[in-house]
């Protein structure tokens, strides 16, 4: 940004699950979008929408394209933090371990690998949905 803008903080919180509906893709669509124009984009991942991020999909018998492997390439798009609701994954029976390896390289640490999946509780989900400039929800 130019003239010492700052970028606006964009939020898409995913709350569906990833087949069934377009509302997983769609979200995946509007971020790459956003992260093309230069947002500071971040997602969030509540209720459902944490399945959006579980390792191994498989979507034969969905009728829809399988698509998880675009989270992988988020970071190449300086899209580095996927918030996911402890108690969402709690209450479906599954835990940061059943979740996809999503990771980004930090290029003011020499490009190391580190996770771009950050498990918060309720309460911090809410206190980052207050800080964004623009909430998407899908």
């Amino acid at each position: 940004m130019s003239d010492g803008q700052t970028k606006k903080k964009f939020f898409y919180l995913n709350r569906k699950a990833p087949y069934g509906t377009i509302y997983a893709l769609e979200s995946l669509e509007v971020v790459l979008i956003g992260a093309a124009f230069e947002q500071e984009v971040s997602l969030g991942f509540i209720d459902d929408g944490v399945f959006q991020l579980m390792n191994n999909q498989d979507a034969a018998g969905t009728g829809m394209k399988g698509f998880s492997k675009i989270y992988r390439a988020l970071g190449d798009y300086e899209v580095r933090k996927l918030y996911v609701e402890k108690e969402s994954l709690e209450t479906r029976g599954l835990s940061v371990d059943d979740l996809m390896p999503i990771t980004y390289e930090d290029e003011d640490e020499d490009y190391a690998e580190k996770p771009s999946i950050v498990v918060v509780d309720k309460a911090e989900m809410a206190k980052l949905i207050a800080d964004q400039d623009v909430i998407m929800s899908f």
